[in-house]
C-alpha cells in the first residue's frame, strides 16, 4: 500500500495563490484530501500558507504537477511517497 502526500509552501499569498489554485483546479481529480493552513485570523491574515495534499493516480502525473507548481515564484513543493510493505 502507498500513500502519496504533496506539501505545498505558498509565500505571498495574496498574490500567489491565485495561480496556485489554477493549477489545482486543472488537477483537481488527482486530488482525494486537500488541507489548508495558514496563520492568521479575522483582521491579521498571514502571507504564508501550507496545503497538504492526499494524491492519487500515476505517480508520473503526480511529478508534473510537483514540476509545475515549484515553476510558480513563491512557490515551494515537496512529494513523499509513503509505503507500507506486507
Amino acid at each position: 500500500m502507498s500513500k502519496h502526500i504533496l506539501a505545498i509552501l505558498v509565500g505571498k499569498r495574496k498574490e500567489t495563490a491565485v495561480n496556485v489554485q489554477k493549477i489545482l483546479t486543472g488537477w483537481g481529480c488527482m486530488i482525494k484530501s486537500r488541507l489548508g493552513l495558514h496563520d492568521g485570523t479575522l483582521d491579521k491574515c498571514s502571507e504564508s500558507g501550507l496545503i497538504i495534499l492526499e494524491l492519487v493516480g500515476e505517480l508520473e502525473k503526480m511529478e508534473e504537477l510537483h514540476r509545475k507548481l515549484e515553476l510558480l515564484e513563491d512557490v515551494h513543493a515537496k512529494l513523499v511517497s509513503l509505503t507500507l510493505d506486507k
